[in-house]
């Protein structure tokens, strides 16, 4: 067994375990995630994130998913960052490599992180909602009443759906607010439940509320906090120059023994 440092960070209450693996010491795994996610056997996390040595950027990003599945996660790109600047990887800017290639970020004077998220193509319609893929896959479902959806089961019902189950998708229930804002809450692939906010989900959120009119900057209110989506629509509908912005805050350390 080896004892290994790690870090709790959360992001508008999306939680992440955070370890500096750039000695390769830990060895990246399905099991390994499962084990750390775990919220009654393990440390307990919506993720687990490694930091990891990169020839061409400040650092790689490793994420997985509670249930080992890997993808992007805006949340935890944004908690990395600050992480990273813990470990003086880092001044205010940087570039690094995540699950979809690469990405820009800026700690701000407010010590809010601003993310840049990779270029969207378009907004798709399906029989089940509005589709956007973020670096992971999103299905928009409209109400006037976010706050009395039953979020997993409604959820898990359109994930584990024929047209989804297979790879799965993350479902993002969005109400429409005054003064271009909206309320999102979202049922996770990979966790499997309602998290309290979703970082890729806030933004394809945004971007597919442009076709209710609002524009860019949109407000973003979650059950964890608030963030804010800015992004350039051009008039095929691409989406570009895309900003995730908003908390990502250290909660505790540990060590822990890993095999």
């Amino acid at each position: 067994m080896t004892p290994v440092p790690f870090y709790k960070y959360q992001a508008t209450g999306n939680d992440f375990i955070l370890i500096d693996n750039r000695d390769g010491i830990v060895k990246a795994s399905i099991e390994l995630a499962q084990k750390l996610c775990d919220r009654k056997f393990g440390i307990g996390s919506d993720g687990l994130i490694l930091i990891q040595k990169h020839d061409t950027s400040d650092f790689e990003m490793v994420f997985y998913n509670p249930d080992g599945s890997q993808s992007l996660c805006g949340n935890g790109s944004r908690c990395a960052v600050n992480f990273a600047h813990k470990l003086g990887l880092l001044d205010n800017h940087t570039t690094f490599m995540a699950y979809d290639g690469l990405h820009e970020a800026e700690i701000l004077d407010n010590k809010e992180v601003r993310l840049k998220m990779s270029n969207v193509q378009n907004v798709s319609h399906l029989a089940d909602g509005t589709f956007v893929d973020t670096g992971s896959p999103h299905l928009m479902v409209f109400t006037n009443e976010v706050n009395n959806c039953n979020v997993v089961e409604a959820g898990r019902s359109i994930r584990y759906s024929d047209t989804f189950k297979a790879k799965g998708i993350n479902v993002n229930f969005v109400e429409v607010k005054e003064d271009n804002s909206i309320f999102v809450r979202t049922y996770e692939r990979g966790v499997e439940n309602e998290t309290l906010s979703c970082g890729t989900g806030v933004t394809a959120s945004a971007l597919a509320s442009t076709e209710k009119g609002l524009v860019s900057p949109i407000r973003v209110s979650t059950k964890g906090g608030n963030l804010s989506v800015e992004f350039e629509k051009n008039s095929t509908s691409e989406f570009t120059e895309i900003y995730l912005i908003g908390p990502a805050k250290e909660v505790f350390s540990g060590t822990i023994d890993i095999d």
